[in-house]
């Protein structure tokens, strides 16, 4: 089976399948004493084009990217571990402002590596301590689904040929994981992230579209696009945020339009 077909669910269950990966279900790692650690590389013409993004933005979003990990799992972050691979006639003055847009973020650089490539790749490793982690598995019939923010701006982006910073949601992820059932950041389209949590909790997740709080220039099919890095919670009570639909019996997840099916499409690399 080629990965095309496997697509990168596929693969990962292949690979927990065979013993060669485990505990690999929920947004990032935990490690004894509270340790949360997720890494993320971004591939240059895959996640990001220089010609859309300035370098300073292109370091905030490969930080920020890793701290919506830790968010969702309710962590305090603690550190960065940063590989960047470039070819040699990059600047450096660029990379000095790579790092600034990471610094901007307010989490240190601990550590890291370079080595040079054809094109530019960026890896960040994030590390955390949280004191509860809701996962993906909790969320049960009654719940209601939330969202931390708006959602869309980054398809809108990219529509116009140009990114969005995306948020940094570490207080909300604190706030929400200490009631939340089920937590985790919108990054591959929002009909698939809450697909994650309706398959892992075993509940189906229904969600009226027209509660949903776009970005300015967004657009619906912009939901499917995934990047936005807000939360996306099962709770009992919105509590502040913003209520988009509610967990049921059943399975898999159901999206209406003012009481009419809508379809969103989604992200999944290799496909």
């Amino acid at each position: 089976m080629k990965l095309s077909e496997a697509g990168e669910l596929g693969l990962l269950a292949e690979l927990e399948r065979r013993g060669l990966a485990q505990r690999i279900e929920d947004d990032a790692a935990q490690l004894d004493a509270g340790v949360i650690v997720t890494q993320d590389a971004l591939v240059e013409n895959v996640h990001f084009r220089l010609d859309w993004i300035s370098w300073r933005d292109l370091g905030w979003r490969a930080a920020a990217v890793n701290l919506s990990d830790l968010a969702a799992s309710g962590a305090e972050a603690e550190g960065l571990l940063v590989t960047l691979a470039a070819p040699g006639h990059v600047r450096v003055e660029d990379v000095v402002e790579l790092y600034e847009g990471i610094a901007e973020t307010g989490v240190p650089v601990l550590g890291g590596d370079t080595s040079s490539a054809g094109s530019v790749v960026l890896g960040v490793t994030a590390i955390g301590r949280s004191d509860r982690v809701p996962g993906r598995a909790g969320a049960k019939p009654g719940d209601q689904v939330i969202v931390t923010g708006r959602l869309g701006a980054a398809g809108a982006a990219f529509r116009r040929e140009s990114y969005v910073r995306p948020p940094l949601r570490l207080a909300e992820g604190k706030q929400l994981a200490a009631h939340a059932h089920a937590l985790l950041d919108v990054s591959d389209g929002l009909a698939i992230d809450a697909g994650h949590i309706a398959s892992r909790s075993g509940c189906r997740i229904a969600i009226e579209l027209e509660r949903v709080p776009l970005a300015a220039g967004a657009k619906l099919s912009d939901l499917g696009f995934g990047e936005d890095y807000e939360l996306l919670a099962a709770v009992e009570g919105p509590n502040g945020h913003t209520a988009i639909g509610r967990c049921e019996e059943g399975e898999g997840v159901v999206l209406t339009l003012n009481g009419e099916p809508y379809e969103l499409g989604g992200w999944q690399h290799f496909r």
